[in-house]
């Protein structure tokens, strides 16, 4: 593979103005392939496989034309304090509201908010709901200025008034000023780290590029936009990161004497093998994510896997074209100033006058391993305690800031007829086989109403045929909380007595339930997608570093990273740790997707550090130093640059936790805080300690094992004894900058 990419590079180099129209002309295709596709189709949140999913299927099919995909607003009246909506003046502000709402052009039906299912006990709340004929994507602004122009009419007429459901959901956020922030912050790493402005610059060209591309593609693929928030977040940090580790080589590589076009060459061919493995691991943990049999979670894991693939074709092919525009602007300002390269000399200075702090930490670490290891540990199972208490959950309005008008909406709702009013269930009786349906559908309604924490039970509504039923049941608790999962499952497990008696079956859907069959589903897939994940990571560390003990070990560190990662989530998210703070507006249940999410992206992360800082040590040991002295070699060469690519990551993930949706909100925190857990402590602290510790016996692997496993040479040994064996030659030492 090093050889491979060695070549490829020096074409790169050699062919530059092809290569950079190349990736100009693919940017520009997928622009105009994104401009010119239909718009996505509305997201669906399908779950094959569930009761929820097959009872929605079944009021499709049972009641046709019932379930558009229509957009709806829910508009809520709150009377002022002391007095009723049903007031007279208050009623005529309340239906001239709706009035005006109901002749839109788009408006499908608005319902009566004076009907007595829409008026709370006290009188003080009310609502109406108003359907649209088109999608929430396709709402003209016509329409939803007029839905805020007569809520503003409301207002104005002393009530409150507030808006929750689709028509008012914005699309998902792409980007803010904290996301800014994130890259500006980048950009400032990138130049401490190089001290030029043209090597500081060059990571941030090539991912700004590969990201555009990728996320032109998702669109261009009709993919829907709620895909991109992880192709963004992932795009950009590996886009910069593996640019940072091939220019920070290609600069190692010309320091030692290599001309322009050589050193872009060993770049590539050594640095880039790295890139081409972390990103395969990426992309596989990203693929592995259908796994959970949720098609959002699909798409998302396969977009994001798209851009990364992108992302390392950028950096093996258009990076090293762009280093040959700039060979000298990306060198530090005493090397650019050298006349021409020569030859480097048998001991590299590298290691003499003041030695590097990541040698000086490595030595530390080495002198009392055993300590640093333990104190490593017990932190991050501390860091972990919270995740025992780890629930999940997909948040709705509830989890929206208080700033919001589908927050307020909610809260009013919640207010003033129960908090389970926000999230009711839908039963659906299916009577086709029943001797008597509308007595099996009142049995079905007696039994809900008898429940426990059924707080109301509404008639039962038949379809044409009069063969399928629905009724809804109203919770006493709110759909986040466990007491309503309990319910659900209380429900279901009373069908097979119903059918006993009738012969009619009973389904449980609705949003509500549709929520916690998506978490049940994606908290069994947790396990096998984890041992998938840690098994494959085994392996292919096995193939990386010919060894036993260092796959176990890496694997037993990403374990400990992303533990600590999930102790973070729920101590904010669930525990309400720093929420103000960090802009969390109400706490509850994790993102049910969220930890399958990290585990995938850590994962792919994590073996980007390992491979970047372990095959350096090897590299030295291989070469005849001891255990130790190899440990303190590979970090001197490697953990400046690796530091430097997590705080970039790490700015990059904490960025999005400026934003007020609430799964990227996570989403941002989660992975912020697992790259600096898996970084800084696991790699950095951990990884060196238990080197140290396992001495010889970390590189040992048995000779059958040997044999077995491919050798794929990511590390470019073959190439560099390869090329040490080659006569020198001036090729190419007269680039200019």
């Amino acid at each position: 593979m090093a050889s491979l990419l060695y070549r490829l590079g020096r074409l790169s180099f050699r062919q530059r103005r092809y290569f950079a129209l190349l990736w100009v002309a693919v940017l520009a295709a997928c622009s105009f392939a994104a401009l010119s596709a239909p718009a996505a189709e509305e997201d669906g949140f399908s779950i094959p496989g569930t009761e929820s999913q097959k009872a929605f299927d079944l009021l499709d099919e049972r009641f046709p034309g019932d379930n558009a995909e229509g957009a709806d607003a829910r508009i809520v009246f709150a009377a002022p304090d002391g007095q009723k909506v049903t007031a007279r003046e208050n009623r005529a502000a309340v239906e001239k509201v709706v009035a005006t709402v109901a002749r839109g052009e788009q408006v499908k039906d608005a319902s009566n908010p004076f009907a007595p299912e829409a008026v709370s006990e006290d009188s003080g709340t009310a609502f109406a709901t108003v359907t649209y004929s088109a999608s929430s994507d396709d709402l003209s602004e016509a329409t939803s200025a007029a839905l805020l122009e007569a809520v503003e009419d409301g207002r104005a007429a002393g009530l409150t008034v507030e808006v929750g459901g689709s028509a008012v959901d914005g699309g998902p956020e792409l980007g803010g000023i904290t996301e800014l922030i994130g890259i500006a912050v980048a950009a400032l790493v990138l130049f401490i780290t190089f001290r030029a402005l043209v090597a500081a610059g060059l990571p941030l060209v090539t991912a700004l590029i590969g990201l555009g591309a990728g996320v032109c593609a998702i669109v261009a693929a009709g993919m829907s936009t709620t895909t991109i928030t992880l192709a963004l977040m992932l795009g950009l940090a590996v886009g910069i990161d593996y640019a940072l580790f091939i220019v920070s080589r290609y600069r190692a590589e010309r320091a030692e004497g290599q001309g322009a076009e050589e050193a872009a060459g060993r770049a590539v061919g050594t640095a880039g093998s790295a890139v081409v493995f972390a990103g395969a691991t990426v992309v596989i943990a990203l693929a592995g994510l259908s796994v959970a049999g949720v098609p959002m979670l699909t798409d998302m894991g396969l977009a994001a896997a798209g851009t990364v693939v992108i992302a390392v074709l950028v950096a093996l092919t258009l990076l090293p074209a762009l280093l040959g525009f700039f060979p000298q602007a990306v060198l530090p300002r005493t090397q650019r100033r050298a006349p021409a390269p020569v030859p480097a000399p048998a001991a590299p200075a590298a290691g003499r006058g003041k030695e590097p702090a990541g040698s000086r930490w490595a030595r530390m670490v080495v002198r009392r391993p055993l300590a640093t290891l333990l104190l490593s540990v017990a932190g991050l199972g501390i860091v972990a305690i919270p995740a025992l208490d780890l629930r999940l959950g997909l948040p709705g309005d509830e989890a929206q800031p208080t700033s919001t008008t589908q927050r307020r909406a909610y809260d009013a709702l919640a207010d003033g007829f129960g908090p389970g009013f926000n999230g009711p269930l839908t039963v659906v009786v299916d009577a086709k086989d029943a001797d008597d349906a509308k007595a099996a559908a009142a049995r079905a309604r007696g039994a809900l109403s008898a429940t426990e924490g059924v707080a109301e039970v509404s008639p039962a509504t038949f379809n044409k045929t009069g063969d399928t039923a629905t009724i809804a049941a109203v919770p006493s608790t709110g759909p986040a909380a466990g007491a309503t999962k309990d319910l659900v499952r209380t429900i279901r497990a009373s069908a097979p007595e119903l059918k006993a008696e009738t012969g009619a079956s009973m389904w449980v859907t609705g949003q509500t339930a549709m929520n916690i069959d998506v978490s049940t589903k994606v908290t069994a897939a947790l396990a096998p997608y984890l041992a998938v994940v840690v098994g494959l990571a085994v392996l292919l560390l096995m193939v990386v570093f010919r060894s036993v003990l260092v796959p176990l070990k890496a694997a037993l560190g990403f374990l400990l990273s992303v533990a600590a990662s999930f102790g973070v989530i729920v101590a904010v998210f669930q525990w309400g740790w720093l929420a103000d703070q960090l802009g969390v507006a109400q706490t509850g249940p994790v993102m049910s997707m969220m930890p399958i999410f990290l585990i995938g992206v850590v994962f792919g992360l994590a073996m980007d550090y390992e491979v970047f800082l372990v095959t350096r040590v090897r590299e030295a040991y291989v070469h005849g130093a001891s255990p130790a002295q190899a440990i303190v070699t590979g970090f001197r060469h490697s953990a400046r640059v690796v530091v430097a690519a997590a705080v970039i990551m790490i700015a990059v993930f904490a960025g999005f936790i400026g934003m007020t949706d609430s799964m990227i909100k996570m989403l941002g925190l989660g992975l912020a805080a697992a790259v600096l857990f898996d970084a800084f402590i696991v790699r950095m602290t951990i990884v060196p300690a238990a080197l140290a510790l396992l001495g010889n016996a970390a590189w040992r692997l048995p000779r059958w094992l040997d044999r077995i496993l491919p050798d794929l040479d990511i590390e470019g040994e073959k190439l560099t004894r390869a090329l040490a064996a080659e006569p020198t030659s001036p090729r190419e030492e007269s680039v200019n900058a």
